[in-house]
């Protein structure tokens, strides 16, 4: 599986087609001799350059993320991910791009699922470490998702992106004709009640829209559906709940320790729009 996905990489450098090494320690390599060799945990860190212009999530966001989705609190949300991809994928040949994998909680479900091989990318070193972890026959690289992606042209069956940035021109570059772009958002109202309490970004009315409008001239729209989760969640799950996401950068030690220590117990309801979409 793992080769399959790297016949699919691109030299960030070059463009050059990339090929697997396997000696004492993996490395991608092109024909112009641009070499990126595995770090220890299995992940490519393909960034050349100057280095990005956003906050990658730290061991710390990132651990949080992984308590609380191992607890299984979003299993619904990965299981209706999976059985959208697969439901789009023909065969065991298929490609998966998840951009913005984080920690490969929700391309581990599609990969079971479909079978399919995967291409992995995130900011974060931290996430990927993880990933590479959970989803070693995927391709896990450190990638910015506003740069050009280290793919070829229509090389690419399905793309996820799970609460992640959207660049639609590349997406739709990278894909096959039919290639289908699934999109999980959060809506409106999504966990009130906590998101107060914890700090959390609101969501904004009109995210959907915006979404849409985001596609227009690469995508067209074939289907979308909501999918509510209801959570109780204690203090240190609430404290994950928080520092897992954007209010991760935000949160002082001091926050999250008087999120960890709530004795008690606070009920919300997580709320999800799934959109899927088709290349122009």
């Amino acid at each position: 599986m793992l080769p399959d996905a790297v016949a699919a990489l691109r030299c960030p450098v070059c463009r050059g087609a990339l090929r697997l090494l396997e000696k004492q320690q993996r490395t991608l390599s092109c024909d112009s001799g641009h070499l990126f060799d595995a770090a220890r945990q299995g992940y490519f860190n393909l960034l050349t350059g100057k280095g990005t212009v956003f906050e990658a999530d730290s061991a710390a966001m990132v651990a949080a993320r992984h308590r609380f989705l191992d607890a299984g609190h979003y299993d619904d949300l990965a299981g209706a991910v999976a059985e959208s991809v697969s439901a789009v994928l023909h065969g065991p040949d298929s490609l998966i791009l998840d951009a913005g994998t984080g920690t490969g909680h929700y391309l581990h479900q599609a990969m079971q699922r479909s079978g399919a091989s995967a291409v992995a990318l995130d900011i974060s070193k931290f996430a990927l470490r993880r990933a590479a972890r959970l989803n070693p026959e995927a391709a896990n690289l450190v990638w910015d998702i506003w740069r050009p992606l280290p793919l070829a042209d229509g090389t690419v069956d399905a793309v996820m992106v799970v609460f992640a940035p959207r660049n639609p021109a590349e997406f739709a570059r990278v894909l096959r004709p039919g290639g289908t772009l699934l999109v999980v958002i959060p809506r409106p109202r999504h966990l009130a009640g906590i998101a107060e309490r914890t700090g959390m970004l609101a969501i904004e009315e009109g995210k959907a829209e915006r979404l849409a409008e985001s596609m227009r001239g690469h995508f067209t729209s074939t289907s979308s559906a909501d999918l509510d989760i209801s959570l109780t969640l204690r203090g240190p799950e609430m404290a994950d709940l928080a520092f897992m996401g954007p209010a991760g950068h935000h949160l002082n030690a001091g926050q999250l320790a008087e999120l960890a220590a709530f004795d008690g117990s606070v009920s919300a309801t997580a709320m999800f729009r799934i959109s899927v979409f088709t290349v122009s």
